[in-house]
C-alpha cells in the first residue's frame, strides 16, 4: 500500500480544508465516517429520504476530487433527492489515504460494495466522474440500478495533450495558485471564469500535499460487457481534453453499448463548469430509474 499524502502534516492539512469547506457550506451534520476493508470512508448525505421504488445517488468523485469540492452539484441534485458522496479511499480528501499499488480497480470495486451498504442501503443510481466513473464499473453490487458515467475514465485511455502537459510540469515542480489554475483553465473549456477560483487553491495544496495518481487503464473488455445488464448514461464535455466526445464516443458504443450525451461549453471539470446540466441528465436518468409501487 503507498499513501497519498506526503506527511501526517500534510494529510491534516487536506483534512482541515475539507472540513471547513463542508462546515462553511451548512453541511457539517450531513457528514460521516463509516469503516471498509479500505478503511474510514468519508461519507457526505444530505437531501429528502429517497420515497418508496425511488433510488438514491451516490456521487464519486474524480481524482484529486472529493465531497468538499463537489458542493454545487451536491446542492442542486439535492433539491430533489437524497446524494451520498463518497471520498475516494486513497485519494486527497476524508477517506483512507492508503492504495494498493496493483489491481487498484478490483479493490475500488470491493470497496464501493462496502461502501453502498453502509452509506445508501437501497436501490441507487452511481454517478461516477473520471476516476469515480471507472470505479462504478468495477462494482457489481446488485443494489446498483444504473450508472451516469461523467467524462470517465476505465472505458477508452485517456489522452494527455501537449498544452496540458505543459501546464502539469511547472505545477509538479512548484505548485503555486496561479500555476494550479493555469492547469485548471487547461482542463476545461476555452474562456475566463468557468471553474471556481478555489480550484486553483485546491489544486495548489493538492501538489504541496500529496502524490497524485495516474489514471486508470480501461477495464477489461469482458468485465465492460458485464456491465450492460444495467443501464448506463455516459457524459462528455465537447471540450473535454482528456475523454473528448469523439474519442469516447466510439469506445462506449462499442465497450458499453451506450451513446455519449454531450454537454456544450464544458470540458473534463463536468461538476464544476455545468452543475445544471449534470443536474439534468441526473434528474431524467433517476426518473426512468423510479418504480411505482
Amino acid at each position: 500500500m503507498t499513501s497519498v499524502y506526503r506527511s501526517e502534516q500534510a494529510r491534516a492539512e487536506v483534512r482541515r480544508w475539507c472540513l471547513d469547506r463542508i462546515e462553511g457550506a451548512g453541511l457539517a451534520g450531513a457528514r460521516s465516517e463509516v469503516m471498509t476493508s479500505a478503511g474510514v470512508t468519508g461519507v457526505l448525505v444530505t437531501g429528502p429520504k429517497p420515497r418508496a421504488g425511488q433510488p438514491a445517488v451516490v456521487l464519486l468523485p474524480g481524482t484529486n476530487m472529493n465531497a468538499a469540492l463537489c458542493l454545487p452539484v451536491v446542492r442542486a441534485i439535492a433539491r430533489e433527492r437524497q446524494v451520498a458522496v463518497l471520498d475516494l479511499p486513497g485519494q486527497p480528501g476524508l477517506s483512507e489515504g492508503r492504495r494498493p499499488r496493483t489491481r487498484r480497480m478490483s479493490w475500488y470495486g470491493r470497496w464501493l460494495g462496502e461502501a453502498l451498504t453502509h452509506a445508501a442501503p437501497g436501490p441507487v443510481v452511481v454517478v461516477g466522474h473520471s476516476l469515480g466513473g471507472a470505479v462504478a464499473l468495477a462494482c457489481d453490487a446488485p443494489q446498483i440500478v444504473g450508472r451516469v458515467l461523467l467524462s470517465s475514465a476505465g472505458i477508452v485511455r485517456l489522452r494527455v495533450p501537449a498544452t496540458v502537459l505543459a501546464a502539469t510540469v511547472p505545477w509538479l515542480l512548484r505548485p503555486t495558485p496561479a500555476r494550479s489554475t493555469a492547469l485548471v483553465r487547461r482542463m476545461a473549456a476555452p474562456g475566463e471564469g468557468r471553474v471556481p477560483g478555489e480550484l486553483g487553491e485546491w489544486m495548489a495544496l493538492v501538489g504541496r500535499c500529496c502524490r497524485s495518481s495516474l489514471a486508470p487503464p480501461p477495464l477489461p473488455p469482458g468485465l465492460l460487457q458485464l456491465r450492460r445488464s444495467v443501464p448506463t448514461l455516459a457524459v462528455s464535455g465537447r471540450y473535454d481534453p482528456f475523454l473528448p466526445p469523439q474519442v469516447l464516443g466510439p469506445g462506449a458504443r462499442r465497450r458499453l453499448g451506450v451513446e455519449v450525451r454531450v454537454i456544450d461549453g464544458a470540458g473534463h471539470l463536468l461538476l464544476d463548469e455545468s452543475p445544471e446540466a449534470v443536474l439534468g441528465a441526473v434528474r431524467e436518468f433517476c426518473a426512468a430509474r423510479t418504480t411505482d409501487t
